[in-house]
């Protein structure tokens, strides 16, 4: 224990997020080890703000949350004697160093952390202890009033970094390894020991691996996944144990005896990706063997409005229908819209988009509760039976796409104008509905079908 005793507050922003801050976690257990104080808030807290703390640490999540992260930042800063007592970390801060400091400074000169804290001395020179090791703790959960969507299970990683250079994702730049490798990280026995000790037993195994697929010591992670007690139809007081590589696993790196090592652990869902149509042989591929080895439960990740086009969305999502029938397997979809890894906000438009097939998606999936249903009869309802018609769905005043039974004699009346209206009909309507919000005054100068299509909009004011 050391002899100066510190007072350390941890913060997470108040942005809602499904997991735990696994970095904060693992510096709480740095400072309780050394003796110091530790406090975990969640957001902005007045109780602790007019305190003096020795050291703030405030994580940070996605670009789009930035707003949030700057708000919290600020409002913490005269909570230390000086302001590079706060320390900022986590995503954002690693792949905005620059842009945070212009944002803050000089008013308030932060410490920013990049990457991850892997070498020993990072938070005290001459510290021999390397954070990124060390066992996350667990008992600063207590400390909020927060409930993360996963609970009651070992937090970890197996592996760190990525072989791949995707250009729309940052593990290169968070986790970087020697020539893109995909570095061995932790004994899954001894984190799952070293958790069971202090803080007890959990249920799950919750692992965070970006490419798992790609390590070289892939055969030995599985062994011990297996050696930690989570095979296949495991359980724990009564309840079934579940294993779950939350990034999913790389279908281009899928071969029979990766899939059938696989298959002998708890996983559930097994997760895949499917970011563009070029990955169709691979991803199908990938598919059938697990079906073959018995795991018929799949989440796919899809990706859109990046470099695809709204056709290409809509046959990826149409592919796991025909696999879940030919296979008589459950492969629900899970459409993520790509985000610029820097953009401050979520409004990206990809370059073959548009406003309102954006929102019309997004209304679809508000509908459908974020998750495309491997049933053929609820997607053709939800998606549409076709390209045409999925462009059609997406085009309806906002209310008809997410209340369609409510609104079904209005969306009929709505169908029958939209076929009826010219291209520069639609390129009109395409240019209002990219304005925002339609108004009356917007819809003075037009007529005839146009005119009467725009006031469906107007009733159900929803576009926006």
């Amino acid at each position: 224990m050391t002899k100066n005793k510190r007072d350390i507050l941890l913060v997470e922003p108040g942005y809602r997020n499904k997991y735990p801050p696994l970095g904060l976690m693992k510096i709480a257990s740095y400072h309780r080890l050394r003796g110091d104080h530790v406090v975990f808030v969640k957001g902005k807290s007045p109780d602790v703000r007019g305190k003096m703390w020795d050291r703030i640490y405030i994580t940070s999540l996605f670009s789009f949350h930035w707003n949030e992260t700057v708000q919290t930042i600020r409002y913490y800063g005269r909570s230390v004697s000086r302001p590079d007592y706060i320390y900022v970390g986590g995503i954002l801060a690693t792949l905005m160093a620059d842009e945070l400091k212009e944002e803050l400074n000089p008013t308030l000169p932060v410490t920013i952390i990049k990457g991850l804290l892997d070498e020993p001395g990072m938070l005290d020179q001459g510290s021999s202890q390397i954070i990124e090791e060390m066992i996350p703790n667990y008992a600063i959960l207590d400390d909020i009033d927060y409930t993360y969507g996963v609970e009651d299970a070992y937090l970890g990683y197996a592996t760190r970094g990525c072989i791949k250079k995707c250009s729309f994702c940052a593990v290169r730049t968070l986790e970087p390894q020697p020539k893109y490798r995909c570095q061995y990280h932790t004994s899954i026995p001894n984190l799952v020991h070293s958790i069971d000790t202090i803080y007890g037993p959990k249920k799950d195994l919750l692992l965070l691996d970006n490419n798992i697929l790609a390590s070289p010591d892939y055969e030995r992670i599985i062994h011990e996944i297996l050696d930690a007690g989570f095979e296949k139809d495991a359980t724990f007081n009564r309840k079934q144990r579940r294993l779950d590589f939350n990034q999913g696993i790389d279908a281009r790196l899928v071969t029979p005896m990766k899939m059938k090592l696989l298959a002998k652990t708890a996983i559930k869902p097994l997760r895949l990706a499917f970011d563009h149509s070029r990955m169709r042989i691979g991803y199908e591929k990938a598919v059938r063997l697990a079906c073959k080895y018995g795991m018929s439960r799949h989440s796919t990740y899809i990706l859109f409005n990046y470099n695809d086009t709204p056709e290409d969305f809509y046959s990826r999502l149409r592919i796991n229908i025909n696999l879940n029938e030919e296979l008589d397997a459950k492969i629900s979809s899970f459409p993520m819209k790509f985000i610029p890894l820097t953009s401050k906000n979520r409004r990206h438009i990809g370059k073959h988009w548009h406003r309102k097939m954006i929102r019309g998606v997004q209304c679809i999936l508000l509908a459908t509760k974020g998750m495309v249903s491997p049933r053929r009869e609820f997607f053709d309802a939800a998606f549409g039976r076709n390209e045409r018609e999925f462009r059609e769905i997406c085009m309806m005043p906002e209310d008809y796409i997410i209340y369609r039974q409510r609104h079904a004699d209005k969306a009929d009346e709505w169908r029958k104008l939209y076929h009826r209206i010219g291209l520069r009909q639609h390129q009109r309507l395409l240019e209002l509905l990219a304005q925002g919000r339609i108004k009356e005054e917007h819809c003075r100068p037009e007529t005839g079908l146009l005119r009467r299509l725009l006031e469906h909009y107007i009733e159900s004011e929803d576009v926006g």
